[in-house]
């Protein structure tokens, strides 16, 4: 079977480094194991499933069983390249996954890659769990991975507080004085879910002035940076603004996060400043 990149739903781009390349000037062909292994880590962040706490959860681990690779082509030094990977095939304890090595629309190196799920402590083989399989056979069928709830404290204060509390306070070292505040009993809190009910982001909305709405204390778990958690809370608080009149929105973004807000349409006003020693930014977007 010929693999191209319209047979799958999740994409990983990387870029060729030079420690990668052999004396032939092309890829050594061990790496192109590291790099389905390193798609595999970035599939899990679109199935919104922190793997660790996912595998815990479920009771089990999974092993590598077996690995194919066809090399049809190869990759150079600072070359693009696109890791596919899908679920093609789920048994009673075993998963097969394929990848492809893209170049632009040249496939490179096609791959199935066997895992077993089972026990970490003994190794023999379980079950796949019904939870599991279904997250992955509705991922390749195109259905969302998130369920993003909005809500007052009363009702999504304990997982917000959770998300936050690993964010801010254990992360990024700010004094739990600073992050509980008077604002969160009037705001509209939105959390991120992903199918297992995990709370995964969150973020706040407040009114700011008559037609201005505030969005704040956005906070991601590291597990799932870079996946669609955030978004999906940011725009769900857009869409709340927007429904109830507000015609623009304003947020404190760190410095880090600047580059996710402006591809969602903010710009920065104003200088940089400093909060609970974070260099900080005020962005603002018309809705």
């Amino acid at each position: 079977m010929t693999l191209q990149r319209s047979d799958f739903r999740h994409l990983h781009a990387l870029r060729v480094r030079w420690a990668e390349v052999d004396m032939q000037q092309i890829v050594f062909n061990g790496h192109y194991l590291m790099y389905f292994d390193t798609a595999l880590a970035d599939y899990w962040r679109a199935l919104a499933l922190p793997y660790a706490e996912s595998m815990q959860h479920f009771g089990g681990d999974l092993y590598v069983r077996k690995a194919t690779l066809d090399y049809q082509g190869s990759a150079r030094y600072d070359d693009v390249l696109d890791i596919g990977i899908r679920c093609n095939r789920i048994r009673t304890s075993s998963l097969l996954f394929h990848g492809a090595v893209l170049r632009g629309n040249d496939l490179l190196v096609s791959g199935e890659l066997v895992y077993v799920f089972a026990d970490p402590a003994t190794q023999t083989s379980r079950p796949v769990p019904a939870a599991l399989r279904e997250v992955l056979e509705g991922f390749e069928a195109g259905q969302a991975m998130l369920e993003v709830r909005t809500g007052d404290w009363a009702a999504l204060g304990e997982a917000a507080r959770s998300i936050r509390t690993e964010v801010f306070i254990d992360e990024q070292h700010i004094p739990a004085a600073m992050e509980w505040d008077a604002a969160d009993a009037g705001a509209v809190h939105a959390v991120a879910y992903n199918r297992l009910g995990f709370p995964l982001a969150t973020g706040r909305l407040v009114p700011e002035a008559s037609g201005l709405a505030r969005i704040g204390r956005m906070a991601v778990r590291r597990p799932l940076r870079g996946g669609r958690a955030g978004r999906a809370v940011l725009d769900a608080l857009m869409a709340l603004a927007a429904r109830r009149g507000d015609r623009e929105i304003v947020l404190s973004a760190q410095l880090s996060a600047v580059p996710f807000y402006v591809r969602t349409g903010f710009m920065q006003r104003g200088p940089v400043f400093d909060d609970a020693g974070i260099p900080h930014v005020e962005m603002r977007r018309s809705l």
